[in-house]
């Protein structure tokens, strides 16, 4: 991600927040989900800033349409109730859906596992002038069978190898990938799971496997940390996101994906040669 600008984090702040390098020490249980680098300090002002930072994703998406020679990859991964459909609403719910699609990960279909773990993520990946957001991505098959015990170390250490080129590929071949891990703490976690059972609006969304993983706490941050670790990358680093506050959530990615946008010196096509001159009758 580009360096924060004036009157935002530290450059020594946001890179606390990143992780590029699989050789690097990285330690997840160090990041305070509560923290709000980027919040100014007034949640109102938070919430306007996001709108209008939406607002123009909008119309950097235009553009970026337009353009066609890149293609973005936003991954939003993270534990139950983090935020990721929350963080679709906020940073994208004023892009055009000609130009954003999102991509919501299950549990593989028979089909799908008769194939390597990659093989239906690239079915998904963006088109040039596509912007396409992962609500959970390949990472999933780097946590679950981790956390369960389904794959050997051996196994596990192969996906990551996998995973890292293929994502070099993807760089290498005009996609710009922009991952974020949404860090909630257990506390957050537990209130939002009790929100969503109070509320009949949002109870269809509580499934009873939810707290069976949530049991599991403590296995899937060390699973988080271990992926991280070793696929934060040069070409596709791992952002965290302090994701308690889901205002400053969305802030701090609304903030990096129009810096990174913008960073890309995006232009529209020039005009066709035989573009008709004068007023139209």
């Amino acid at each position: 991600m580009n360096a924060p600008s004036n009157g935002g984090p530290s450059a020594r702040k946001l890179a606390a927040l990143t992780h590029s390098n699989p050789k690097a020490r990285f330690q997840l249980a160090g990041i305070d989900p509560s923290a709000k680098p980027f919040s100014s300090g007034d949640k109102g002002q938070d919430k306007a800033a996001v709108e209008a930072l939406a607002l123009e994703i909008d119309a950097l998406q235009n553009l970026f349409y337009a353009d066609k020679r890149f293609k973005l990859l936003v991954v939003l991964q993270g534990i139950d109730t983090s935020g990721k459909d929350g963080t679709l609403r906020g940073v994208f719910g004023r892009a055009s859906p000609l130009g954003v699609r999102a991509v919501g990960w299950k549990a593989p279909s028979d089909e799908e596992k008769a194939h390597d773990v990659l093989w239906r993520i690239h079915r998904e990946v963006p088109r040039a002038g596509d912007i396409v957001v992962f609500n959970r991505s390949h990472y999933e098959d780097v946590l679950v069978p981790v956390v369960h015990g389904w794959i050997t170390p051996e196994q596990q250490r192969q996906r990551y190898a996998h995973i890292n080129d293929f994502e070099r590929m993807l760089c290498e071949t005009g996609t710009v990938l922009c991952k974020f891990m949404l860090h909630i703490g257990k506390d957050e976690q537990r209130e939002r799971l009790q929100a969503r059972l109070d509320d009949p609006a949002k109870r269809w969304k509580f499934q009873p496997e939810d707290l069976a993983v949530r049991a599991q706490w403590d296995d899937y941050q060390r699973a988080y940390q271990d992926t991280i670790a070793a696929t934060g990358t040069p070409w596709a680093p791992w952002t965290i996101v302090p994701a308690d506050s889901k205002t400053h959530r969305n802030l701090m990615i609304a903030t990096l994906l129009k810096r990174k946008l913008e960073s890309l010196q995006l232009r529209y096509p020039p005009d066709p040669a035989d573009l008709p001159t004068g007023k139209i009758v």
